[in-house]
């Protein structure tokens, strides 16, 4: 057989190169679907943030392997070439699916080689482009998370290759060759456990190839040696050598395997593999018949399907159930294979020999014979085995072709399967173009598994298509009324639909099928521990109504209790308890989340949340910080650390403030508060221009947006620019007439510098109208009836102001120039004003006293604004951003010290207009 080995030349290399990109070039045009999502999308793994150590670390879906909930599938290597694609192409579904098809052309091609061990030129051939065309391999090489077993195959043979030169002149043992086969089945592991049966292939060529023993001789052999009549010939001693080599290498790699999973076997449920939970004999019957099963998707690939788990297929519970028929023919036949291949001598023996090794022993990881697995039947797990199939096949026709009656007809035949083949292949990639097109492909096939139901659903709720989503969730709790999941479904989308009843009724009717706490016994080993959500999701809907606040506690604490290290369920309770007040409780909440994860970015913002509620800044800062460090592109932590460090009022930290602002528009550039707070950051530095820039990007995209609007004019009427403030002024009173701030700067500006005093009286006495009580408008007004000449009612306004506000020197001394007006006028007998220079000296003196009074009024005002649209920052939810003009009930010191500042100089001014007034 070793001198039959011949190289793959450039002719067969290109057939196969052209066959594959004709079956495999739709699939360039596939998404992410299916389990891709986990895998790539929902994946840290692949972000270049993540440290290497991490893929070694986590298994195949990126959640760490101490973890429970880990599916204990160990693959970093082809994790690893996730990782290089994200590198060049981040999430361009096109570069995965190239790089796929690149590898099963890559498999096909050596896989021709191993073909040429066994079969002649042609046959191997055959069998080859056989395996390049072959629909069953659409979810292994159409499919992202197929890579698996197209890199886990490709180190699988190329190891086998190594191994059949391990056998030198006069049998001698070629040690170089062996010890790569180890290395590259280590290699073939790291990509999929499955690699690792290779090794029982190169044990069954060493013995029964490489040696050319049958079964019969070695059975006479050991009888013989049990007799004491011989002795172990030499050629069998360097047999047995090789084959302690192999396997003690395979028991170190399958004690470091154990190591890695840390002796726990993954968590599946019911759903997932009905017949692993079953009890005797109906277990044994399904997991038997589930071997003709996918002998016949090897058979017969017409119809496939993505998902073959819960009721796809009924369990076969009594010896009478027709389909054992199937399960024993099935045994017959490859019984017979089995005995023809052990017992004859010759070259067709040997190459059904290899055939069955390849097609029966990497397929007993996946069999349930020895430990359960998270699926009944899964088509990409055919990948290899369906090589010996393969090689059985291309046999088969070679006998048939070289009988002459035969010859034609089945040339004929094999013209056909390869075509069909390959337009179903072409047919089969179209499934996989979305998650929506892959599981209406796979509901045509069965309509007994309520995951594909549920899968459906999702697909339409991720296109915001609830009414339809509602329906096929609604299906999957008929098809299967136990599934937790599918109520849960169920109750979000109503939540989504905005049917807080049903959605609670749905979630009550998931929790009531969660099974009871056994004592002593770990809830999580009994149930799916996303099932637990359903108490965070219960919660969640709940907390939306004041009242029940405590209830949704209850559930949290619930989860809890049920499973301590359930994260999820801290983070959410830590929110709920910044809701009630609790931030206390809250911080105790997140510390120990972080206990269990300090690699979460999402929980170090919401710590740095709460110590924001316990006015403790710098520690928030730091934990912002360290929520940056885990995730340089988190961007609340961007947007309200770079906010954090603005209210600081420390100039030091306004660059950097600068630079998460601007990573965040980069991040977020349809948010108006990003360039907003950019804005406001330049007119803390006096960069006027920019300011005006930023202000300006922000209205373009909310052209509501309150405090931008209100600070665009402001910062107009700071700059001598106070007509333009004006139409920003009368934009922000359409949306918000009740402004007051607005209100008081337009007033402001149509009495300076329109020289309308009817404009800017409407302007006061609507502020009056919406709060009696505001001194700044009460005193304007005061002063628009001291312009009109109107001294008593100027005089009675001022009482009036002074009453609101009896501290406030500056309006006490207004009064007493008015009432010194009122008398010096009295005096005299003429009831008209002076002369008219006179008058419009004093006139002008007085607006210019109006005019710096606003001034000193607007900038405390302003000052107030800019902390104001800072305060959005501490909100306790943390996926929105409010409104950003609210009060805030405190100020920095430095801008209390601003404000006292311009309030003396104010007053210094005051008394010079004051001392014009009174004639001194």
């Amino acid at each position: 057989f070793i001198e039959k080995m011949a190289d793959v030349s450039l002719k067969e290399a290109a057939l196969i190169v052209g066959v594959v990109a004709a079956c495999y070039w739709n699939s360039l045009f596939c998404g992410f679907v299916f389990d891709d999502v986990s895998a790539i999308l929902d994946n840290k793994d692949l972000h270049p943030s993540t440290p290497l150590k991490n893929l070694f670390q986590n298994d195949f879906w990126g959640t760490p392997m101490s973890e429970e909930r880990s599916h204990k599938s160990y693959r970093p290597l082809t994790v690893l070439t996730f990782r290089l694609n994200y590198l060049f192409s981040e999430l361009n579904a096109v570069s995965y699916h190239f790089l796929n098809v690149i590898f099963h052309v890559v498999v096909c091609i050596v896989f021709l080689k191993v073909c040429k061990l066994f079969l002649d030129n042609r046959s191997s051939l055959v069998a080859s482009l056989l395996f390049a065309v072959h629909p069953i391999h659409t979810e292994a090489v159409t499919g992202v998370v197929g890579r698996a077993e197209l890199l886990s195959s490709i180190f699988f043979l190329a190891a086998f290759l190594s191994y059949t030169k391990s056998k030198g002149p006069d049998n001698t043992i070629v040690w170089t060759p062996i010890a790569v086969t180890v290395f590259l089945v280590a290699v073939a592991t790291l990509c999929k456990e499955q690699g690792i049966t290779v090794v029982g292939i190169c044990c069954v060529y060493e013995v029964f190839i490489a040696q050319g023993y049958t079964l019969p001789v070695l059975l006479d052999t050991a009888v013989q040696i049990l007799r004491g009549k011989g002795s172990i010939p030499f050629s069998m001693l360097q047999t047995l050598l090789k084959l302690i080599v192999l396997m003690f290498s395979t028991l170190l790699l399958v004690v470091i395997r154990v190591q890695v999973i840390q002796s726990q076997l993954p968590v599946f449920t019911r759903f997932d593999n009905p017949a692993a939970v079953s009890p005797s004999p109906a277990r044994q019957l399904t997991f038997n018949y589930l071997l003709p099963v996918n002998a016949w998707l090897l058979l017969n690939p017409s119809e496939l399907c993505c998902d073959w788990t819960m009721g796809t297929i009924p369990l076969v519970e009594s010896l009478l159930d027709v389909r054992n028929v199937a399960t024993l023919t099935f045994f017959c036949f490859l019984g017979s294979l089995i005995v023809f291949s052990l017992r004859y001598p010759g070259d067709s023996s040997k190459t059904v020999l290899m055939a069955l090794c390849l097609l029966v022993l990497p397929f007993i990881p996946a069999s349930n014979l020895f430990f359960p697995v998270g699926f009944v039947v899964a088509e990409r797990v055919l990948y290899v085995p369906s090589m010996g199939f393969c090689i059985l096949v291309a046999h088969g026709w070679k006998k048939l072709s070289n009988k002459s009656v035969l010859r034609k007809i089945s040339w004929v035949c094999l013209a056909a399967v390869l075509f069909t083949h390959a337009l179903k292949t072409l047919h089969r990639n179209w499934d996989w173009e979305s998650e929506y097109t892959l599981f209406m492909s796979a509901l045509k096939v069965n309509k007994n598994n309520a995951k594909l139901w549920n899968n459906v659903g999702h697909a339409l709720e991720n296109e915001k298509n609830f009414e339809r989503a509602l329906q096929f969730f609604i299906q999957a709790t008929q098809v299967q009324p136990d599934d937790i999941g599918a109520h849960m479904n169920v109750g979000r989308t109503y939540k989504n639909l905005n049917k807080t009843k049903e959605a609670e009724e749905s979630y009550m009717i998931a929790k009531s099928l969660m099974p009871q706490i056994i004592p002593g016994k770990k809830y999580a080993a009994r149930v799916a521990p996303n099932h637990l959500n359903v108490y965070i999701n219960l919660a969640n809907l709940i907390r939306a109504n004041e009242s029940r606040l405590e209830e949704a506690d209850q559930l949290y604490r619930q989860a809890i209790s049920m499973r301590p290290d359930f994260k999820q369920a801290y983070i959410s309770r830590g929110e709920l308890l910044l809701k009630m007040n609790k931030p206390l409780k809250a911080k105790e909440a997140y510390l120990r989340a972080l206990e269990l994860d300090r690699t979460n970015a999402d929980l170090w913002y919401n710590l740095a949340i709460v110590y924001i509620e316990l006015k403790d800044p710098t520690e928030a800062l730091k934990n912002f910080n360290r929520a940056l460090e885990l995730n340089p592109t988190h961007k609340l932590a961007l947007f309200n650390s770079a906010l954090l460090m603005q209210e600081s009022g420390d100039a030091r930290l306004r660059p950097e403030a600068k630079q998460r602002l601007l990573h965040y528009v980069k991040e977020e550039p349809q948010d108006a508060n990003g360039y907003f707070n950019l804005g406001m950051l330049a007119m803390d530095d006096k960069k006027d221009v920019e300011a005006e820039t930023w202000m300006k990007k922000a209205i373009r995209l909310q052209p509501n947006f309150r405090s931008a609007l209100f600070n665009l004019a402001l910062l107009y009427s700071q700059t001598a620019k106070e007509l333009m403030a004006l139409p920003i002024l009368e934009e922000l009173l359409r949306y918000y007439p009740d402004h007051t701030k607005g209100l008081i700067l337009k007033g402001d500006i149509l009495m300076n510098q329109k020289k309308d005093i009817f404009g800017a009286k409407t302007c006061f006495e609507k502020i009056l109208e919406l709060d009696p009580n505001n001194v700044q408008g009460k005193h304007n007004l005061c002063v628009v009836y001291f312009e009109e000449r109107d001294l008593i009612k100027a005089e009675k306004c001022l009482v009036e102001t002074l009453a609101l506000a009896p501290h406030e020197e500056y309006i006490q001394r207004h009064l007493n120039i008015v009432r010194s007006k009122i008398a010096s006028l009295s005096a005299t007998e003429q009831s008209s004003l002076p002369a008219d220079g006179s008058a419009t000296a004093t006139a002008a003196e007085k607006k210019k006293s109006f005019q710096n009074l606003k001034e000193v009024k607007t900038e405390q005002k302003t000052t107030q604004t800019t902390v104001d649209n800072k305060v959005h920052s501490k909100n306790k939810k943390r996926t929105e951003k409010n409104n950003m003009d609210k009060e805030t009930p405190k100020k920095s010191t430095k801008e209390i010290k601003d404000i006292e500042k311009k309030r003396v100089a104010a007053l210094k001014r005051l008394e010079e207009i004051e001392r014009i007034l009174n004639g001194e």
